[in-house]
C-alpha cells in the first residue's frame, strides 16, 4: 500500500506505549489458581503504573488471549470474565479498558504474532514498550522477545508481572534484563518520556 494511503488506525502519536497482557481470563488451565493470586498481588500496582502512564500521554493497549471461540469480540470476553462467579472477576473489573484505550487479542504467546500490535506501535512512532501482566515466563516474555527484534525500548517492571511460581518469575526477569536489555525495576522507578501525545 503507497505511503499515502496508509490506514489511520486512529492512535495518537506517542513515544511509549502500557502493554497490558493476559490480565482477563478464566483461569481455567491446569496451574490456574496460582497464576490467579499473582494477578491479584499485581493489580494495585498496574493500576498505578497505567495512572501515570496516561498522565504522560502514554498510549494504553491491552494484549488479551482470547478464550474460546474466535470472535474478535473483547467486549463478550470482558462480559464473560466479569459474570457473577467468575473465577478471576476482581481482577478484570479492577483492570477493565476506558474507552479510548486500544484493545487487541491474540491466538498465541506474544502480543505481536498475528496481530496488528506492531502495525500500530510503529503508525503511532512509539519507542518505547513497557510490559505488564501475566505471565513472566511467557507471554510477557515472548512479546519482549518480538519487541527487541522491532528494536524497541523495554521496560518490564518486576512488581507489574507475575509467574504461577517464584523461580520461574525470576528466571525470566533475569533473562529479560540480561539478554533484552529490559528494564526491569520496580515501577516506582520507572519513568516515563515527557512528551504528552501529539497530534495525528
Amino acid at each position: 500500500m503507497p505511503r499515502s494511503e496508509a490506514r489511520d488506525f486512529g492512535l495518537p502519536k506517542t513515544d511509549a506505549a502500557l502493554l497490558v497482557l493476559d490480565m482477563f481470563s478464566d483461569f481455567g488451565f491446569p496451574d490456574g489458581r496460582a497464576v490467579l493470586g499473582a494477578a491479584r498481588r499485581i493489580v494495585p500496582n498496574i493500576l498505578r503504573l497505567r495512572a501515570r502512564a496516561r498522565a504522560a500521554g502514554a498510549a494504553v493497549i491491552y494484549v488479551n488471549d482470547n478464550i474460546g471461540p474466535w470472535r474478535s469480540d473483547f467486549r463478550s470476553l470482558l462480559a464473560k470474565c466479569t459474570a457473577p462467579g467468575a473465577r478471576g472477576a476482581d481482577v478484570a473489573h479492577a483492570l477493565a479498558p476506558a474507552e479510548n484505550d486500544t484493545v487487541i487479542l491474540k491466538p498465541r504467546h506474544s502480543g505481536f504474532y498475528a496481530t496488528p500490535l506492531g502495525a500500530l506501535l510503529e503508525q503511532a512512532e512509539v519507542r518505547r514498550v513497557v510490559l505488564a501482566g501475566l505471565s513472566t515466563q511467557q507471554c510477557i516474555l515472548f512479546t519482549a522477545n518480538d519487541a527487541y527484534i522491532r528494536h524497541l525500548e523495554i521496560a518490564v517492571p518486576r512488581d507489574c508481572v507475575a509467574a504461577a511460581s517464584k523461580p520461574e518469575h525470576r528466571l525470566a526477569l533475569t533473562y529479560l534484563s540480561s539478554v533484552l536489555g529490559a528494564d526491569v525495576r520496580d515501577s516506582r522507578r520507572l519513568r516515563w518520556p515527557r512528551s504528552p501525545r501529539r497530534g495525528h
